[in-house]
């Protein structure tokens, strides 16, 4: 018998969970009309994409999402690297790293909005924050397993520190800074809506929300599908960056 490969599984999986949502939406479990059925949906939501009004409020968020998040891992892959390899400057950092990457960072966001205002730079800076720390934390760590075999070869050549860290310990850490982007991608996408829900007027998050406050609920049940899409799609993209990136790992 043939076996199911993981992407089989995870199709039966999502089809068997909607269609237990269809069936009870549709025999009273749930209420109809605040959980709508999925063949209520799948009309508006079909609708919805093939008019491309969805382009403007993705192009906003994703534009948020991508400034914010490439700032983050800049800065987390810089800081961390300079961390790992130095002491002084891993000491020098890291307690300010530890008192700042405990606090939820959704409750920074009304202090951001006071700060910042509700335009761009408060999403981008609200992206960058939550995005930084899981690449920084990964990016000292894959720094730190580092191969002393490795490390102590670049001496026996006479590498100096800057190449020791550009040709062997960045491609010995890659695999876990890669790890580190994957989950801060996510964290991001999660901050990027959340900051259009509480202080915005345009992208994805604003339009849920005003949905949601208007009670067009099957609208707002479109929008959130293709919220989820969008997040699958990023993830893969990424899963497929990583595996060209470390195709050398096989």
């Amino acid at each position: 018998m043939h076996k199911l490969g993981p992407g089989g599984v995870a199709f039966f999986s999502l089809s068997g969970g909607v269609l237990m949502w269809e069936c009870a939406s549709r025999f009273g479990l749930l209420n109809p009309v605040l959980l709508p059925p999925p063949s209520s949906i799948a009309p508006t939501l079909w609708l919805i994409v093939s008019s491309g009004s969805f382009l403007e409020p993705i192009s906003q968020t994703l534009t948020m999402l991508a400034i914010g998040y490439g700032i983050a891992c800049v800065l987390g892959i810089s800081l961390g690297l300079a961390m790992g390899s130095n002491q002084c400057i891993y000491g020098l950092f890291e307690p300010l790293v530890e008192v700042i990457r405990p606090i939820p960072k959704p409750a920074l966001i009304p202090l951001l909005v006071i700060l910042l205002g509700i335009g761009p730079e408060m999403k981008i800076f609200t992206v960058a924050l939550s995005a930084f720390f899981p690449i920084l934390i990964n990016t000292i760590q894959g720094v730190r397993g580092t191969d002393p075999v490795l490390l102590g070869t670049a001496r026996t050549l006479g590498l100096s520190r800057f190449q020791t860290t550009r040709k062997i310990v960045f491609f010995s850490a890659l695999p876990m800074i890669l790890a580190g982007m994957r989950v801060s991608l996510a964290l991001g996408l999660v901050l990027v809506v959340l900051a259009e829900m509480l202080a915005a007027e345009t992208g994805v998050g604003f339009l849920i929300l005003d949905m949601q406050r208007s009670f067009q609920i099957r609208p707002m049940y479109a929008w959130i599908v293709i919220l989820a899409l969008l997040g699958m799609i990023l993830n893969l993209a990424l899963e497929v960056i990583e595996a060209r990136v470390l195709h050398w790992r096989m």
